[in-house]
């Protein structure tokens, strides 16, 4: 951007009320009437357009303060950056002291992403495609797939994750679990962030999901969601860590299997009823605060923070274990069609959740830990390459990193003008998208996405994290 263009657009933004100023890639921003507020920061490559809804939602969420106790001491935002429905920005990181916020998660509680790789071969895999999607398509959008469970099974995975539904399923699989390599999926929790163990509570979770005895048959376990959701097949293109890929099992040539999905109903059942206990717990006779987006108090209100605190790790649990199921069905169908395939987890990790760092809590919106080691796995659009990282533990951004390129235009942008453009103006040329409807193809088109390499390497050269490979997609599944 021109220093001309970008003067006048910081003079635009100030009329909003906002004081922006730009150094280096860096925008930083505050309410212009709250200049105790922290100053928070985003990292946007050059020429990525800014947007002032982001910006607002970004600096009314820094200034979020309980007239109790609490306050937010760091913000920043990743480069994926926009806006979100519900008021807060997408990309958005906050370190709390004394309170946590809800809305700042909301109601995708632990969205995420996982990765598995394969060593079978494009070609093989292309010879019985077809088959494959076939038995996969009954499996995520016919709902051919059998993910009953005993009721203790869920009580189970609710209260302790995936090593609560492990032990369950032990004693008794079901469903279509009885044909997998439980031993596997123990061995793989190791690779997943927390264990996918958080300390949930089965009480706190949808009554219908926790009857006392019997079977349970969840419509909402192992689906995709919608929006920008997938299940994607990539091929491994090239390897830029060899030390780290070898490690972690990543080899040029392999096929590799990325999963964007979260909590489903369980999240928005717990983010919903907590966003309105959170606005309840306001103190009597105070204003509400302009941005409505409500703190709670461990000042005020400890045991309401603990038990918000369970509630989200309940759901939390609940979107380890969805990623899990998803990948497992596609697991058990690689088997069917193409022979002894391992397929082993690469990482799993959240990009929507409250966790105890720094000197309070870090909750992250649409962006995902990148602490010093740790594999960070970033997914291009579905016409673009995918990245696996390493974190590298930059305090600056709260140990973050973002969790995909970031919209640059609205589902409803593209639904309203999308079907007059064509499939090159819309980057669709080439990509293959298994979906039942037509819209979503249009809505999550790569022309709604900025472009990711630009994303990957302003973040390198900030040291957030280091790429270790590069990943072409193949095929994607959008429900």
């Amino acid at each position: 951007m021109q220093p001309k263009n970008l003067q006048r657009l910081l003079r635009a933004l100030a009329r909003q009320g906002l004081n922006v100023n730009y150094f280096n890639g860096v925008y930083s921003v505050r309410l212009t009437n709250s200049p105790d507020a922290p100053v928070a920061e985003v990292l946007l490559p050059e020429g990525f357009p800014i947007e002032a809804k982001a910006l607002k939602q970004l600096a009314n969420l820094a200034n979020v303060r309980h007239p109790n106790g609490g306050c937010v001491c760091r913000a920043c935002a990743t480069p994926d950056f926009h806006p979100g429905d519900a008021g807060i920005a997408i990309g958005s990181v906050v370190e709390t002291v004394g309170q946590v916020i809800p809305d700042a998660v909301g109601s995708d509680i632990n969205c995420g992403m996982r990765l598995h790789v394969a060593d079978l071969t494009i070609d093989k895999f292309l010879a019985q495609r077809d088959s494959f999607v076939e038995r996969m398509k009954g499996d995520y959008f016919f709902g051919t797939r059998d993910v009953t469970m005993t009721a203790h099974t869920m009580k189970a995975l609710f209260q302790y994750g995936v090593l609560g539904w492990l032990d369950t399923m032990f004693d008794q699989p079901t469903g279509s679990f009885v044909k997998s390599d439980l031993e596997q999926i123990s061995q793989e929790s190791e690779s997943i962030f927390l264990g996918g163990a958080m300390e949930g509570d089965w009480k706190l979770a949808p009554e219908e999901l926790i009857p006392d005895t019997g079977l349970v048959r969840d419509g909402g376990l192992a689906t995709i969601g919608s929006g920008n959701h997938f299940v994607e097949v990539q091929q491994v293109e090239k390897i830029e860590n060899r030390s780290l890929a070898y490690a972690w099992g990543i080899r040029e040539g392999q096929l590799a299997f990325m999963i964007h999905s979260g909590s489903r109903n369980v999240g928005k059942y717990i983010g919903g009823m907590w966003r309105d206990r959170t606005k309840a717990t306001w103190p009597k006779g105070l204003k509400y605060p302009e941005s409505q987006i409500f703190p709670l108090s461990v000042h005020s209100h400890p045991e309401l923070v603990a038990s918000y605190l369970q509630a989200e790790a309940t759901a939390a649990n609940y979107g380890f274990i969805n990623r899990l199921l998803l990948a497992e069905l596609l697991r058990l169908r690689l088997r069917e069609v193409y022979g002894d395939v391992e397929a082993p987890l690469v990482y799993d990790l959240p990009h929507n959740i409250t966790l105890a760092e720094g000197k309070g809590w870090v909750t992250r919106k649409g962006a995902c830990p990148a602490h010093s080691g740790q594999p960070v796995i970033i997914p291009g659009s579905m016409g673009a390459d995918s990245y696996l990282m390493v974190g590298k533990g930059n305090a600056a951004f709260c140990n973050s990193a973002s969790h995909g390129a970031g919209r640059i235009r609205s589902r409803f942008d593209l639904s309203r003008q999308g079907a007059s453009q064509t499939e090159s103006e819309l980057g669709l040329t080439g990509v293959d998208c298994i979906t039942l409807r037509a819209e979503r193809r249009i809505e999550e088109a790569p022309a709604a996405y900025k472009p990711i390499q630009s994303v990957i390497d302003v973040q390198v050269e900030a040291q957030m994290v280091d790429v270790v490979a590069r990943l072409s997609p193949v095929l994607t599944f959008k429900a």
